[in-house]
């Protein structure tokens, strides 16, 4: 079995390191609709979150990957450029990455406040967020890192199935199909995807926490990072991030 719990745990002492209790240098402007970002590693649940409170906010969800897509779909230079990459199946490259950013957040519904989903990943995202957001005349109010026990990430990512005939998914735990093994939809057979085996997620994670350790720090230093119990039910951790973030 692969040792993935140092990682994750560097990751955890990043995020706990300094008082977590401190509120984050958030301008009082509007408590229901704040600027954040939500980090955390994959299976943290951050995505669902972010998806949920920003129609509870009425600001939008910004996420790498559909903010690339969209792009792509509009037809802008960027997005163009961004689909030579995505076509071939390589990384799209920082800088456009944070081109396609700067383009989302100059948009209008992102003035009045946004949740960013996942970005930045790296130091150098950061700061060219920083220098985009005090171009329009804004900051980032809070950094919520979702701090998961890797034992439970390695559960929700190694706990799904997918169908091998319409490809619907299951998950062990959360969502298990009513017979092992067999699709409730079409009585096909369930299968691990390669990306799910326990290899695939302890190199997910690692390669995550050598990325975002040092963003952590980043942000703690600044008195942004705020972070949360992310193992909970979904409505616990909801409360978690409504406490952090609309008491500021």
């Amino acid at each position: 079995m692969p040792d993935h719990r140092g990682a994750v745990r560097a990751l955890r002492d990043a995020a706990s390191t300094g008082d977590p209790g401190r509120s984050a240098a958030v301008a009082p402007r509007d408590r229901a609709r704040p600027r954040v970002a939500f980090l955390g590693p994959p299976g943290a649940g951050k995505g669902t979150q972010a998806r949920d409170l920003a129609q509870d906010w009425g600001i939008p969800q910004i996420a790498t990957g559909d903010m690339l897509r969209e792009a792509v779909a509009v037809g802008t230079p960027l997005g163009r450029e961004a689909k030579r990459y995505m076509d071939q199946g390589a990384l799209v490259p920082d800088e456009v990455v944070v081109g396609v950013m700067r383009e989302r957040l100059a948009q209008a519904d992102a003035a009045r406040g946004f949740i960013l989903d996942g970005f930045p990943r790296t130091i150098g995202q950061a700061e060219a967020l920083a220098r985009m957001l005090e171009e329009l005349g804004q900051e980032l109010e809070g950094v919520v890192y979702f701090d998961v026990p890797e034992a439970e990430l390695v559960r929700r990512l190694t706990g799904r199935r997918v169908c091998r005939q319409c490809g619907t998914s299951f998950h062990l735990a959360s969502a298990p199909p009513a017979r092992e093994g067999v699709c409730d939809r079409c009585g096909g057979e369930l299968y691990q995807r390669e990306d799910d085996s326990e290899v695939t997620v302890a190199n997910r994670l690692a390669v995550y926490a050598r990325q975002t350790a040092p963003l952590l720090d980043y942000y703690r230093e600044r008195g942004l990072l705020q972070p949360i119990a992310g193992a909970g039910s979904v409505d616990e951790v909801r409360a978690a991030i409504r406490q952090v973030v609309e008491r500021q």
